[in-house]
């Protein structure tokens, strides 16, 4: 029988099913009859053995000049490098690949360490990491993580991506936000000093100032934020009555915001800003008040109007006294109405002679005038 053996490729020879020579390019006949089998594979990529014991061929000379083997240890990866460029991580237990037309090189990277370094894999390989052997952890901007290995805490991780070999060790890590956030308390109903039960709406920011002590000491700052605010603003409007409240009520923020400052040390915090966003009051006291609030605004316009009127009524006595010291004044207060007087009227009818201007001044003076 006939075998062609292209250049990229190598053949195993058999006799009785027992590895004679390896077979390279070329032409071969060989006879079934007398026991010989050819298994032709290519001599690129992953060694193809064919089912031949991988020792059998390694002691073939022209066989392991043309192979890298490696045996990987289950306490580390091989770094599978093709030419200079990483091809992919390995983790079975041994490696073997055609060192013929390609450049294949195998680098075994130890795992029972923590943090993986830029000298076991590089940067812009730990992409093809499995995830089964490392932890990525991603910390974004205005974040901060805490790093525990076999549950005991290591450092604290800044902004960016760091990765881990969970191979033999546990590593977790608790990311805490440390940007401001807002604590919103809703409808909190208390009662003020002469038993008038009103509703507080307050926010609250804050943000993490020490998030090692704070998962030393408590669970999370929220909920105990939120319950201190609480009882601060109940003992606060709980001293005064609804009247003197909403007198100040700017400052109750203030006060608040005080307070919570003096405390914050104790939940790991920064207090920002302390506010009353509203206050909202019982239906029947809000009917009141709004009857109170009609009374005085309309007070307030009878005493602007009754004003206005004074001072109308005094500009008129002014003038009326500058017309009877000055005749041209009174001339011209008397042009002035008579053009008002013309601008209102179709057409006007004048008979006899005389000035135009006297008799139409003499339509607006008053019968008593003419006649004397």
């Amino acid at each position: 029988m006939k075998y062609i053996i292209k250049e990229q490729e190598c053949g195993y020879l058999l006799k009785n099913g027992i590895l004679e020579k390896l077979l390279f390019a070329g032409k071969y006949q060989l006879f079934s009859w007398m026991g010989y089998e050819l298994k032709i594979v290519p001599m690129i990529g992953k060694v193809n053995t064919q089912g031949l014991p991988v020792d059998v061929l390694m002691k073939r000379p022209e066989f392991s000049s043309r192979v890298v083997r490696v045996q990987i240890p289950d306490s580390c990866i091989a770094i599978h490098m093709v030419n200079g460029v990483c091809r992919q991580m390995l983790l079975e237990g041994e490696a073997l690949y055609w060192n013929v037309y390609e450049t294949n090189e195998i680098r075994l990277v130890d795992v029972t360490g923590t943090q993986i370094t830029e000298e076991q894999v590089p940067q812009m390989y730990h992409h093809l990491l499995p995830a089964k052997i490392c932890k990525k952890i991603i910390i974004s901007d205005g974040e901060t993580g805490l790093l525990y290995i076999d549950g005991r805490y290591e450092q604290q991780l800044g902004c960016g991506t760091w990765y881990y070999w969970i191979y033999a060790h546990e590593v977790s890590c608790k990311i805490f936000n440390l940007k401001i956030q807002q604590l919103d308390i809703s409808g909190q109903e208390i009662l003020t000093a002469d038993k008038v039960g009103i509703r507080l709406n307050i926010l609250c920011s804050y943000r993490i100032s020490d998030p090692l002590s704070l998962v030393q000491r408590m669970e999370g700052s929220g909920k105990l934020l939120y319950t201190k605010l609480q009882m601060l603003a109940r003992e606060y409007v709980g001293q005064y009555r609804l009247d003197e409240l909403l007198a100040q009520k700017e400052s109750i923020g203030t006060c608040l915001y005080d307070q919570m400052r003096a405390v914050q040390a104790e939940y790991c915090v920064e207090i920002r800003d302390v506010g009353i966003k509203d206050i909202i009051l019982p239906g029947e006291i809000r009917d009141i008040m709004n009857t109170v609030l009609v009374a005085e605004k309309k007070a307030q316009a009878n005493v602007i109007m009754r004003r206005e009127e004074v001072a109308s009524t005094r500009s008129l006595l002014n003038t009326a006294k500058l017309m009877e010291e000055n005749q041209i004044l009174y001339r011209l207060k008397e042009l002035e109405y008579l053009e008002r007087i013309c601008d209102k009227v179709g057409s006007i009818s004048l008979n006899g002679a005389g000035n135009i201007l006297e008799q139409l001044a003499g339509l607006t003076l008053p019968k008593e005038s003419k006649a004397s």
